[in-house]
């Protein structure tokens, strides 16, 4: 058995926790295709604060800039955040819809780079996940573009939900290679 402090003993520990986040990500991916619309307005809310509290930080950094002019700067782009954020929060049927066509285009790329990256990494024990999670990311992107704006409200939920449980799935079966290959190395 390998020690906790042991190359062996810190994969293992490392890869519990993607376990972990794997089987996560594929609860939370059911929760969303469970309540498409509601996980579409969490994500709108969740999005519109987190730009809200980037124009605050901007904010407050402005007032310790040194300079004036880098003061105004920084004071109209956190204005222009927060301005943003309370957009997102208060017209959630505009920001749904722009939301769910970045998403689209997020799934494309991010689809994109998978595929890539399986290329790169195909000799590996397992690569044929990720190869699988850039298929279906694409797909789910093509979906989205096609049926937009009229799926904007469940597109988001369901999508983003399909995705998680592709994303936990492809985690968890890396994960358990990589203990795999980590076993073999210990004995």
């Amino acid at each position: 058995m390998a020690s906790p402090d042991s190359p062996a003993g810190l994969v293992k520990q490392a890869s519990v926790w993607s376990l972990i986040w794997g089987f996560a990500l594929m609860i939370f991916g059911f929760l969303c295709i469970d309540s498409p619309q509601i996980a579409a307005l969490a994500v709108n809310i969740f999005l519109g604060w987190i730009i809200m509290f980037v124009g605050v930080v901007h904010l407050v950094l402005a007032f310790h800039s040194h300079s004036g002019g880098s003061r105004l700067w920084k004071v109209l782009v956190g204005l222009a955040y927060v301005a943003f954020g309370v957009y997102l929060i208060t017209h959630p049927a505009i920001a749904i819809a722009v939301l769910t066509l970045l998403l689209a285009i997020l799934f494309l790329v991010e689809g994109v780079l998978d595929v890539i990256m399986y290329f790169k990494m195909r000799s590996t024990e397992g690569s044929i996940w990720v190869l699988l999670d850039g298929i279906v990311t694409i797909v789910l992107g093509g979906l989205i573009y096609v049926h937009w704006p009229s799926s904007s409200w469940w597109a988001i939920g369901t999508l983003v939900g399909c995705s998680m449980i592709i994303s936990g799935i492809t985690r968890i079966m890396l994960s358990l290679a990589v203990r795999k290959v980590a076993k073999q190395f210990a004995t």
